[in-house]
């Protein structure tokens, strides 16, 4: 009876790995389908028109046969590089006044505000931004206010909810040791949390970092209607340009034959970027 047992247990925990096996592999053929799907729609178009043609050629005019998106590479990343310069500090500095300095009471009312930050749909963010910040950056800054500036000023804020909420969970997983053994070697608490914490928690906090410009680079709706969409290669940060996914997101619809291979391989251009983020990010962190 007892061998019976311990065949069935034997047996469920086999089940058990394999059906979670099976549920980890389906995450991972769903990411490969649709890059080879993509691949398979866009690289055609490439290959026509050429590689260096197609990333650093500055005129879009599909129905003229030309494919350059240029102007739009440098405005997803003068975009995104704005978020991350406006956003990720403030986002740090959240995270280590929520674990250090703030009372119970004040914790437990910008925990679920930060959290709620991430529930708000991107086109309200979009409209917040065309009636506000718009509006703002027109009457102080000039130039049309439809700019990268509005879109960095969005963008940052959007990406506040995940930077800090991770940034946080990393420091708040550190051993109490650290902080304790610190303080006893007599370092005040800035030089506990600046020489001991953080780089105690650089991988978490990469780790952050990474998802809230993914975030940033990913998003479509609330930067359609900040940025202006103009196709060209702007001079500042007052300027309108259009991102790779904006692109996507406004002439999907009517597209068709090369214009279509073209926006999807646009989605191609994306997905190399995003590579070339991590791995420069994980590069970054196993230096230091």
């Amino acid at each position: 009876m007892n061998g019976r047992n311990g065949q069935m247990k034997k047996f469920q925990q086999k089940l058990s790995g394999r059906i979670f096996f099976a549920l980890a592999l389906s995450s991972i053929s769903a990411l490969a389908l649709i890059t080879v799907f993509i691949l398979i729609q866009g690289a055609s178009i490439i290959a026509e028109v050429g590689v260096f043609n197609f990333l650093f050629g500055t005129k879009w005019a599909p129905s003229q046969g030309d494919f350059g998106i240029f102007p739009m590479i440098i405005g997803s990343v003068s975009v995104t590089l704005g978020a991350a310069i406006l956003g990720i500090p403030i986002s740090i500095c959240c995270s280590i006044f929520l674990v250090e300095f703030a009372p119970a009471a004040l914790r437990n009312l910008f925990r679920p505000a930060i959290q709620l930050l991430a529930g708000i749909p991107s086109v309200v963010y979009g409209f917040w931004g065309l009636l506000f910040v718009v509006p703002l950056i027109r009457g102080y800054l000039g130039g049309p206010g439809l700019s990268i500036l509005a879109g960095s000023i969005i963008l940052a804020i959007m990406i506040l909810p995940t930077v800090i909420s991770i940034s946080e969970v990393s420091i708040l997983a550190l051993p109490r040791q650290y902080k304790e053994g610190a303080l006893a070697l007599g370092l005040t608490h800035w030089q506990t949390i600046r020489s001991v914490q953080l780089p105690a928690a650089r991988s978490g906090i990469v780790a952050a970092v990474i998802l809230g410009i993914g975030r940033a680079i990913g998003e479509t709706m609330a930067v359609i209607m900040v940025l202006g969409n103009a196709v060209a290669v702007p001079q500042s940060i007052l300027d309108p340009v259009r991102t790779l996914t904006t692109n996507i997101g406004i002439e999907m619809g009517y597209a068709s034959g090369e214009h279509r291979q073209a926006l999807f391989a646009t989605g191609i251009v994306l997905f190399v970027i995003i590579m070339m983020i991590n791995a420069s990010a994980q590069y970054i962190a196993r230096r230091k």
